[in-house]
């Protein structure tokens, strides 16, 4: 599933070719791509018509179109979602789902997913802290730490008063935003923090070392494009982004250790895996994983 950096990534490039635009048309070619919108296929393109996009904004994996009527076009990207920015005689992509073209006659937006897990849906603008304002389901959703209004304490004393595994503390959205798998295990592995650790048992400088590296990992990730493993995740103009080949520790199972040499680990983690170096990052003596 993309992360903070390759979310950004296709925000970035949403918002550089469709801010200031005013959509004309939308099609939903399926259903399953609009299921989170109360009112079906037909009120989600009727809605649409017309409607300024003024800006494009995220929280941590969230992402939403800004419209001029106080409300947005969020969009999920899931497991497999892409949003591309076509020619308007662009040959449709087979798992194309939503398609809007913009009264200007330029470059219409596509929003394609193979597995359908991602999707849209246009919800109502709140006002939150700071004077932001954000679609009403991401109102839970805790700033990450590329937001310029993150507040470092606030997560070093919160983390450490949990009483869970750091790694599940990391990816708990309400906590803190925006990482997910790849980049918990390339966190953890720089701060050198094994992923079963408690968090009441993190000393400030360890939690403060933690979110240092996600910090870090995150924006080198984003100058790099994000990290592409395959055709699914992709920019708006449809190319991969290359950080995969800086990885130190998410999918290195049986890899020596960039650090120590020593062969990294790859343990069963949440119905997911957790990758990890067996010197550099040893096992609490009283975890059992």
């Amino acid at each position: 599933m993309p992360e903070l950096p390759e979310v950004e990534v296709v925000r970035r490039g949403i918002d550089t070719w469709v801010s200031g635009r005013t959509i004309e048309t939308t099609q939903v070619l399926h259903s399953r791509a609009v299921r989170n919108h109360i009112g079906g296929s037909k009120d989600f393109a009727r809605r649409l018509k017309g409607r300024t996009i003024t800006s494009v904004n995220r929280r941590g994996k969230f992402m939403w179109l800004s419209l001029d009527d106080d409300h947005a076009l969020v969009t999920h990207l899931g497991m497999s979602g892409q949003v591309l920015v076509q020619p308007l005689d662009a040959q449709p992509e087979k798992h194309m789902r939503v398609r809007c073209t913009f009264t200007d006659g330029g470059h219409a937006m596509h929003f394609v997913d193979q597995r359908t897990f991602g999707g849209m849906a246009i919800h109502e603008l709140v006002e939150v802290d700071h004077g932001q304002w954000v679609p009403e389901p991401v109102v839970h959703i805790a700033r990450d730490p590329l937001d310029p209004f993150f507040d470092p304490d606030s997560f070093i004393t919160g983390i450490r008063k949990k009483n869970t595994q750091v790694k599940r503390a990391i990816l708990d959205q309400t906590l803190i935003s925006g990482i997910g798998n790849i980049y918990a295990d390339e966190s953890l592995w720089r701060a050198k923090i094994h992923w079963a650790t408690p968090t009441n048992r993190l000393t400030k400088i360890q939690a403060t070392s933690l979110l240092k590296h996600a910090t870090e990992v995150m924006s080198e990730a984003l100058d790099q494009g994000g990290t592409s493993f395959d055709s699914l995740y992709v920019n708006v103009n449809g190319e991969s982004g290359y950080f995969s080949r800086e990885l130190n520790a998410y999918g290195r199972e049986g890899e020596p250790c960039d650090r120590c040499g020593s062969i990294m680990l790859r343990e069963a983690f949440a119905n997911r895996s957790s990758f990890r170096c067996p010197r550099c990052q040893r096992k609490p003596k009283t975890v059992n994983t």
